[in-house]
């Protein structure tokens, strides 16, 4: 086992003080969901407007940093009536409580006020990457309904334009930096704000409506939709409370895109909640430039990931040692596993280990963590939060979970069922859902162990699915569009390792009779993939090949792929159709 990296620094101060005592105790109000007065609870509400009327009303809520460095300040007070704002403008085209409305934007001020002000409205907010190409786009919009997207004229001319009227539920389109072009069905966000009531109260939503919609993909079949209730704030709160450590004097930065569940639930409402001021920089990744953010903007607690990590890493130290990072208190890390070189390196340059934590888009949260004043253990995802039940099962003779109560024993990890976020269904996929859950357990698809003192240790996914720089990518929706070009006849898709990005996406392409390989069909391929589904899906290579390892019944056995590409055991192939690779 790897040596503890220990903070006693943080013994006293942190929010968790003793683990064990913190599964027990009540958590202060301010860390509690206030509720409405009409006794609904609304995740904008708890976001912003609870802080009205206290000295959190003037206090910079949210400070944005431009790509060329401009910096707007937007306070508790003008979040709330900008997002009361954009809740009426919702009302005035027409969209009732309910509607989904989903936004396809980069790190823009308005991306979060819309994303308040939707909740406040009583409508489901789903956030897309942008740098996602059109196929993805729009699949993820068909399945999820989509009533309203809010996106820029650029992202809209090259990625929407051309079909989204063909979708029935879609009734409109916001564009943020207007337009100009008056096309029918688009709207100037900036005309509708300013004519829209900044006083519209908070509608009157209850705790299992439905709030948020994130998408995640699957190894098969086309993406899923996670629904999520109001109710999840109540976990959000206690997550950012006792995982990262936030208090209302933070300065606080996480730099996950939006577009992704971690930008919504951490880089948006757990923070606001808990009245601490957020730092959002619209710029791509630049080392010197996040150093010179933490240092300026006196970040106290940032939550990053383990990519950006690797990244900061490659520059060296020099670079790191040209910044006053002092005000630096705390770090967290989360999208992958992150590897133990990683958190020491934080605790030999930045003069604190990162701190590893685990959830998934379906727990809504985090449920495991590092937490600030518990030993930190190189490689480890940390212990459960208080009120979390984890363990780690294996299917007895009739497929029931049976926990292993053995130290290090792999199997897969799982969650008692019923915390708050806990995600309420996959949208119209009730029998999926259904298959997440067994004798009380959520089954997370992950392996893991558990050692001797509660700390858990990530395996590997039991299914196929690819994390490369944090996103999630399903081999299905790659491997489609590459089938399209009239020379594909088959695709497989895999992760392999990769220094950086954790996992990059390989393929594997057998081409159709009488056509040959070569390296401007390869180039083409690329081209293609990347032109769909955008560069952080698309995969980085592509290998030709006489023909894909088959089960009989036809599916690709993506797990083969991998094992030969990697040199690893190939396990069981008594299923194989053909061993010609």
């Amino acid at each position: 086992m790897v040596k503890p990296i220990y903070k006693q620094t943080l013994a006293n101060s942190a929010n968790l003080k003793d683990y064990q005592q913190a599964k027990t105790e009540l958590l202060p109000s301010h860390a509690q969901p206030k509720g409405l007065l009409s006794g609904g609870l609304n995740i904008g509400f708890e976001a912003v407007d609870r802080h009205l009327g206290t000295p959190n009303e003037d206090k910079v809520a949210l400070r944005w940093i431009s790509k060329d460095d401009q910096i707007v300040n937007f306070s508790y007070r003008d979040l709330s009536k900008q997002s009361n704002r954009f809740a009426d403008l919702l009302a005035q085209l027409g969209l009732p409580a309910g509607s989904r409305v989903f936004s396809l934007t980069g790190r823009r001020p308005e991306l979060y006020i819309a994303a308040i002000g939707t909740l406040k409205a009583g409508c489901v907010f789903t956030p897309l990457f942008s740098a996602f190409g059109p196929e993805p786009i729009r699949s993820r919009m068909e399945i999820g309904e989509a009533n309203l997207i809010l996106t820029t004229r650029s992202l809209y001319r090259r990625k929407l334009k051309t079909w989204w009227r063909e979708l029935p539920h879609l009734k409109a389109v916001l564009l943020i930096d207007g337009n100009p072009d008056n096309e029918p069905g688009c709207y100037d966000l900036t005309t509708m704000m300013t004519n829209a009531d900044q006083e519209r109260p908070c509608h009157h939503t209850q705790a299992e409506d439905m709030a948020l919609l994130h998408f995640t993909s699957g190894t098969t079949g086309k993406p899923k939709g996670v629904i999520h209730v109001h109710q999840a704030v109540q976990h959000h709160l206690l997550s950012a409370y006792y995982a990262l450590d936030l208090k209302p004097s933070d300065i606080y930065w996480c730099t996950a895109d939006p577009g992704w569940v971690t930008g919504t639930t951490y880089g948006i409402i757990a923070p606001l909640c808990l009245g601490v001021t957020m730092i959002i920089d619209e710029a791509e990744f630049d080392a010197e430039r996040w150093y010179r953010i933490l240092q300026d903007q006196h970040v106290t607690v940032w939550y990053t990931a383990p990519t950006a990590i690797r990244m900061l890493m490659k520059t060296g130290e020099e670079l790191t040692k040209q910044f006053d990072l002092s005000a630096l208190r705390f770090m967290a890390s989360v999208g992958e596993p992150l590897n133990p070189e990683a958190v020491e390196w934080g605790d030999k340059v930045l003069g604190m280990p990162f701190h590893d934590n685990w959830w998934q888009t379906e727990t809504g949260g985090i449920m495991i963590a590092n937490f600030p004043s518990e030993p930190v253990k190189p490689g480890s995802m940390g212990q459960p939060l208080p009120g979390i039940d984890a363990a780690i099962v294996n299917p007895d003779k009739d497929g029931v979970p049976q926990v292993e109560t053995a130290p290090m024993q792999v199997g897969e990890l799982a969650l008692k069922s019923g915390w708050p976020s806990m995600f309420r269904g996959y949208l119209h996929q009730q029998k999926k859902y259904q298959h997440c859950f067994a004798d009380g357990w959520y089954l997370s698809g992950d392996l893991a162990m558990r050692d001797e003192a509660g700390y858990f240790w990530f395996v590997g996914r039991k299914d196929d699915l690819i994390k490369s720089s944090g996103h999630l990518i399903g081999p299905f929706e790659v491997e489609s569009v590459l089938m399209e070009h009239p020379a594909v006849a088959e695709a497989g898709v895999i992760g392999v390792p990769d220094p950086v990005a954790g996992q990059r996406v390989m393929a594997f392409v057998t081409l159709k009779p009488d056509i040959s390989a070569d390296e401007t069909l390869q180039q083409e391929l690329l081209g293609l993939a990347r032109k769909r589904l955008g560069a952080a899906v698309a995969p980085k290579e592509i290998a030709f090949r006489h023909n894909l390892p088959k089960t009989r019944s036809g599916k690709i056995m993506r797990r083969l792929l991998k094992a030969r590409e990697l040199g690893l055991p190939e396990g069981d192939i008594s299923t194989l159709e053909s061993d010609e690779l």
